[in-house]
């Protein structure tokens, strides 16, 4: 039974709120873009510092309310690695029923819906993996380097994995736009760009990362079976049928070169790694909890 997280410390909280997230959001849309040097760059420093402030109340706002179950993961490296791995089936939101219903039951519209919510608040597994690859040792670092080429389509535009997402988003004719997404998926996305933008939660990235290694494939694997079940083709469904196989590997391989060899070296990043990966799951659980309800009424 998956574990629940404590959903009632969350529900008041200043950070988890509409404007919030769409607020922070924009905000990491527009920093992380490549842009030019500008005569207000001083103002815009002082509205950085600002928002990153506020960043990061609300990562610690989500830590704070999963820091006692981390603080419980081993720190020896058999131990911990098969602690991570048994959070595909006890971390908070495996198991959802959300997804065996997208698979066999959900109609077009709900499916198109759903989509709607995942892709706008998608944070770009690629760029989350290359900023937090930076001064990492050389070991993870390497691995993250395969998994990053993995998410460029090997050097092939034709294999991105990010060009696979926008092609199904033309295809389902949805408009993936912050102002019509729900806070919890902002969030989400707002909590892995933290982690992989600040070098305070860099192993924090690292577990967030991982966890979604270990237990994307189940889910992306329903959700093709739905968007076939209403018609789409192979190519169409390439993006969630790709992840469904290749992040099986994925898993296995980060699992091994990279948590075993950090966590070797520093037994102090297990906890670190485990809040990350707890804070994912808990941010994904409060988006199943809220398409549960849009879409069941």
């Amino acid at each position: 039974m998956a574990t629940q997280p404590d959903h009632d410390s969350l529900r008041s909280s200043q950070f988890l709120t509409d404007s919030f997230q769409r607020g922070l959001a924009h905000w990491n849309r527009e920093r992380l873009v490549p842009g030019f040097p500008s005569d207000d760059w001083q103002k815009r420093m002082e509205r950085d510092l600002r928002m990153a402030r506020l960043e990061g109340g609300f990562l610690e706002e989500v830590r704070a309310g999963i820091v006692d179950r981390a603080a419980a993961a081993p720190t020896d490296v058999d131990g911990f690695v098969a602690w991570f791995e048994e959070l595909k089936q006890t971390g908070p939101g495996q198991g959802d029923r959300l997804f065996p219903w997208l698979a066999e039951e959900a109609s077009p519209e709900q499916l198109k819906w759903f989509f709607e919510q995942e892709a706008a608040g998608e944070a770009g597994f690629d760029d989350l993996v290359a900023m937090t690859q930076i001064k990492m040792p050389t070991t993870a670092k390497l691995e993250l380097a395969r998994n990053y080429w993995d998410e460029m389509g090997r050097g092939q535009e034709a294999g991105m994995h990010g060009p696979m997402l926008d092609a199904l988003v033309e295809t389902l004719q949805v408009g993936p736009v912050i102002e019509n997404t729900v806070w919890q998926s902002l969030a989400l996305a707002n909590a892995m760009t933290a982690m992989a933008t600040s070098r305070r939660y860099a192993w924090h990235s690292v577990g967030a990362l991982g966890v979604i290694e270990l237990t994307a494939p189940g889910r992306s694997a329903l959700v093709a079976k739905g968007l076939k079940r209403i018609g789409l083709s192979n190519r169409e469904r390439r993006y969630f049928d790709l992840h469904a196989v290749l992040d099986v590997k994925h898993s296995e391989d980060w699992n091994r070169e990279v948590l075993r060899p950090v966590v070797a070296e520093d037994p102090a990043r297990a906890v670190a790694i485990a809040e990350g990966a707890l804070i994912r799951l808990t941010c994904g659980q409060l988006c199943f909890d809220r398409y549960r309800a849009e879409l069941w009424g």
